[in-house]
């Protein structure tokens, strides 16, 4: 069999191009060289991801490509992806360039059996980092030996109150990777996302945004593929995906009122069908729960604040954080199942259910009931046990269906001027015997290092069986003379200290949550109108 030797030739001369704002100073140009058209590079394609690019090319010879985004940091910071595009023509997605920089970028056109015919080099210069992302950047630990695969994608805050939100992707070296921006876009320029963006199954990522009432699917690309709308609700805080693909979503309804006639928001939850845009079941918050109790909020309006959904496929539940009353399991004809939270101040729901019935009681290390009724009702803590304070982000552990959550710690015991400081936790909850054990944590020790009052997220990191602690507002930052968040990464078993880099920010929000996660989506190829079906 005879090799030939592709040479691929990109020539631009795009410098007099009209350019929008943000991509001032981006260029492209290449060396080495195979014959395809000049525009066979597009930096930022859709106009809302600035360091990405489309590759598209026709080759003589069948192959899949390769690509190398070549790092600043050693082979490490390097990005090698493979792309499911056997044969002739090709349109690969570059994602993981270097803001304000010349990226070097090779690409490799290989066959069948895994050799590579041609490679081209391709020069992308981006333009600098848009105002507002964050201040100050800096690895205080690190054993990249030991951390879980990935990058870390951020749904940022640093420029809150003020909009778009960009979300970004930082590497474990903490360069900046991607973002996406939204300022020129006239559906997604007021983008407030609250707790951010996520990956769907498919690949591609979700968010959900208050000032267009849309859930969007975007690709890596920052493509638009598709939006699901829910007249009558506003969202807040979170949307998740469930196995099935359909969403689940926390709103406000509009026209809700407690039972006194008060305006009330941030209360009800719903399930949207991914194909149809149906809405198919509605929680309302008021129904179940005792919209009365105000044992952590006197506001009459935000009685619950809803901040934080997972969904249990092994009930078909959903469970909810709501900031100011606790964590609570309802089925779907919104039945409580279990309370987590301190005792004090419940009552009845509208039903007229007694919620005292379910509400769970706490374990010793030794898992014996705890008797002592102040640390029931929230007064006091055990060195083995404390509830859940102003929490956020709870989770289903893979490994034994254990609920994790950040807690946030304030005010904790009911007392503002407790000792500050937030928590990963890990509690084992029995729903027959109706208890509650506290079997992991981590964040005390730190004290204020990593106390964040509110949003802030954790994930558990199942190849490594570490957890990512993310305390994300006004967390001091060791150097900078600045307020942000941090990303930590600790060891389960051990609860060594595997990684962690402080990020400060202009406002001192850093975000609500940081996913560990591929730069890329395992399922490895890229059409330009993917299906949004899951």
């Amino acid at each position: 069999m005879v090799r030939k030797l592709f040479v691929f030739a990109l020539l631009f001369a795009i410098a007099g191009c009209k350019k929008d704002k943000k991509a001032e100073g981006n260029s492209i140009t290449a060396i080495t060289s195979f014959n395809i058209p000049a525009d066979s590079v597009k930096l930022d394609p859709f106009g809302n991801a600035p360091l990405s690019a489309l590759l598209k090319y026709n080759s003589t010879a069948a192959g899949h490509t390769e690509i190398v985004v070549e790092g600043q940091d050693g082979d490490a910071s390097s990005i090698t992806q493979d792309f499911n595009d056997s044969g002739l023509s090709h349109a690969i997605p570059i994602v993981g360039l270097y803001p304000d920089y010349n990226n070097i970028v090779d690409v490799y056109l290989v066959n069948s059996g895994g050799t590579k015919l041609a490679r081209a080099v391709l020069n992308i210069k981006t333009a600098p980092l848009p105002q507002g992302m964050p201040n100050y950047i800096h690895i205080d630990n690190y054993d990249y030996a030991d951390m879980e695969p990935g990058m870390n994608l951020v749904s940022n805050l640093s420029n809150y109150p003020a909009v778009p939100d960009m979300p970004y992707i930082i590497d474990n070296y903490g360069k900046m990777r991607w973002y996406l921006y939204f300022a020129n876009n006239p559906d997604l320029k007021q983008l407030f996302y609250d707790c951010g963006i996520n990956r769907l199954q498919n690949g591609n990522y979700f968010f959900a945004d208050r000032a267009s009432a849309k859930i969007y699917e975007i690709d890596i690309l920052g493509k638009i593929l598709h939006t699901w709308t829910f007249p009558g609700y506003d969202f807040h805080h979170n949307v998740i995906e469930k196995p099935n693909g359909n969403f689940l979503i926390t709103v406000d309804k509009h026209g809700s009122t407690n039972t006194e006639g008060v305006t009330t928001y941030e209360d009800y939850v719903l399930e949207i069908d991914r194909n149809s845009n149906q809405i198919l079941n509605e929680w309302d918050l008021k129904q179940s729960l005792d919209e009365h109790r105000r044992s952590l909020s006197t506001d009459p309006s935000d009685w619950i604040h809803c901040n934080g959904l997972t969904y249990d496929a092994s009930d078909n539940t959903i469970i909810v954080s709501g900031r100011v009353q606790g964590v609570v399991k309802l089925t779907a004809d919104n039945r409580v199942k279990w309370i987590l939270g301190p005792h004090k101040g419940w009552g009845k729901n509208r039903r007229g259910e007694d919620l005292n019935q379910f509400l769970l009681t706490p374990l010793d290390a030794s898992g014996n009931k705890i008797a002592d009724t102040s640390i029931i009702q929230g007064y006091t803590n055990r060195p083995d046990f404390e509830w859940n304070w102003y929490q956020h982000c709870p989770i289903i552990m893979p490994t034994n269906g254990d609920l994790m959550l950040f807690d946030n710690g304030g005010p904790r015991n009911f007392n503002p001027s407790s000792p500050l400081y937030s928590r990963a936790v890990e509690y084992k909850i029995d729903p027959v015997n109706m208890t509650v054990q506290q079997k992991w944590e981590y964040g005390k020790e730190r004290g204020q290092d990593t106390y964040s009052m509110i949003i802030s997220s954790v994930q558990y990191l199942k190849e490594k069986n570490h957890v990512l602690f993310c305390p994300g507002f006004y967390v001091p930052i060791p150097t900078g003379n600045t307020q942000g968040g941090k990303i930590i990464e600790v060891d389960y078993a051990t609860k060594n200290l595997i990684y962690q880099v402080s990020v400060g920010a202009p406002s001192t929000f850093g975000w609500h949550r940081v996913y560990r996660m591929p730069i890329y989506p395992n399922n490895n190829s890229y059409n330009n109108s993917q299906s949004s079906t899951p």
